[in-house]
């Protein structure tokens, strides 16, 4: 048999596979553009060697083998991907000038739909909004690189212990050991894979269209009463992080460059299973990209913002450059 009919199968049969990997390598690196190299490394690795492939396994678990060996691999030679939460305590003075680090490698949001996150087939479930929420993929990144690995293959994918251990390269006794020491180290933050990511209520949508609109109106003030006591605003490559809602407020006032209403324009997107905006900054009547936006709820009021500053993040989640809605013509 020719080498032709083999790989033409491959793609086929794999190809359907290609979003809940990439969700996979995404859990693993935290990085959207990082998880997209991989998983076409992934699927060039299993093109290659697919006329080997003697069916012991599912095509699936073949291909998160694959996918993880890769991750693996590609981790050692890289820093883990934080927020600016997990480097250091809160700073103090909204008013502060700000200062950016563009040499750490920050975290990154990813697109809903590029997980399978806002779909509904049951062969997706490993994409499910509980395992790509922000502040699980942050946690994560607290893990070491097998840590890592072992937890999302026994608790997002629910494989085996024996399956994870051919699949880490190690015994089945040590996938246990580090199994339970990555638990205990994610049960000290919060959310846990156990919390489920429940619809948003008719208040929570309501406290989205004030928090939208506290924004496009400049009315910095209505902010204060949409946040919790503890919320936090973060907003990467700017190292700073800042607690509390006039706290969050006087960053906004102080730090924003709109001064007006009508001066930023947010667009709903959706990202790690949560509510998102792309924010559009005007300028001489143009709306420019600004930042994309993921928010957090703790009960009815905000408990997070994340704020991301890099340009390529609207490509990524194929928004334009400018916007040009009817709403701001």
């Amino acid at each position: 048999m020719t080498d032709k009919p083999i790989n033409e199968d491959f793609l086929r049969l794999a190809d359907p596979m290609r979003r809940e990997l990439l969700a996979h390598c995404y859990r693993m690196m935290g990085s959207v553009h990082d998880a997209e190299d991989l998983v076409q490394e992934t699927y060039l690795r299993a093109w290659r060697a697919y006329d080997n492939f003697e069916g012991r396994s599912s095509l699936r678990t073949w291909l998160y083998r694959i996918a993880t060996t890769t991750c693996l691999t590609a981790l050692d030679n890289r820093s883990r991907r934080p927020l600016p939460t997990g480097l250091g305590a809160p700073s103090i003075e909204a008013s502060a000038p700000l200062v950016q680090d563009h040499e750490v490698p920050w975290l990154e949001p990813m697109p809903d739909a590029m997980a399978g996150a806002g779909g509904d087939d049951p062969a997706t479930i490993v994409t499910s909004r509980e395992s790509i929420r922000l502040a699980l993929i942050a946690a994560l990144q607290h893990l070491p690189p097998r840590q890592r690995a072992v937890l999302i293959l026994r608790d997002v994918l629910k494989w085996k212990a024996a399956e994870v251990a051919e699949a880490v390269g190690t015994s089945t006794a040590a996938v246990n050991s580090i199994l339970q020491r990555a638990r205990a180290q994610l049960n000290e933050v919060s959310p846990s894979l156990d919390d489920p990511v429940e619809p948003l209520t008719q208040e929570q949508r309501a406290q989205l269209d004030r928090y939208v609109a506290a924004f496009e109106n400049y009315d910095i003030d209505s902010l204060v009463d949409l946040f919790t006591k503890d919320a936090v605003w973060e907003m990467p490559p700017f190292v700073g992080w800042y607690q509390g809602p006039e706290t969050i407020a006087e960053l906004v006032r102080t730090q924003c460059p709109a001064k007006a209403a009508g001066d930023l324009k947010l667009v709903p997107i959706a990202a790690n299973g949560q509510p998102a905006y792309a924010l559009y900054h005007r300028q001489d009547g143009v709306y420019g990209q600004f930042a994309i936006m993921v928010v957090t709820f703790s009960g009815d009021r905000l408990g997070h913002v994340g704020m991301f500053f890099e340009e390529s993040l609207f490509e990524t989640f194929g928004l334009p450059a400018k916007w040009e809605g009817s709403e701001t013509k």
